[in-house]
């Protein structure tokens, strides 16, 4: 006889979360997962000469056609000297508008990039 561990209950938020995660198909659940995986992202600690020096961005093209979620990813990497946690709000509501209320990708990606942009700009600032 196998002895089955009872399952440990979810949180209200994490239920919810399941619950939304059901309801979406192959591609918007692809489009949550990556989206995660950015918010949860931390960078590698750096020692406190490099947090002295001034990074530059890297030079990535934009594709002809691309994702919201790419397009997060290459700004990401693109900007990696600018914290995150910076952009989260913004990132956040950028995404949610073009996937709950269908916001052109195009557009969308010109406001991201000019959100890193502008961060980028404040990085410079503070140094």
């Amino acid at each position: 006889m196998q002895i089955v561990p009872t399952q440990k209950r979810l949180a209200a938020d994490q239920q919810r979360l399941l619950e939304l995660f059901d309801r979406l198909d192959h591609q918007q659940r692809q489009t949550l997962l990556a989206f995660a995986a950015f918010l949860t992202s931390q960078e590698s600690a750096e020692s406190e000469s490099e947090d002295e020096q001034v990074h530059q961005p890297k030079q990535i093209d934009r594709p002809r056609e691309e994702s919201v979620v790419k397009a997060i990813k290459r700004l990401s990497e693109t900007y990696f000297m600018v914290e995150k946690e910076l952009l989260l709000d913004e990132t956040s509501s950028l995404m949610m508008a073009h996937m709950m209320q269908g916001r052109d990708a195009k557009s969308v990606i010109d406001e991201l990039e000019a959100l890193f942009a502008r961060h980028y700009r404040n990085y410079l600032d503070d140094r």
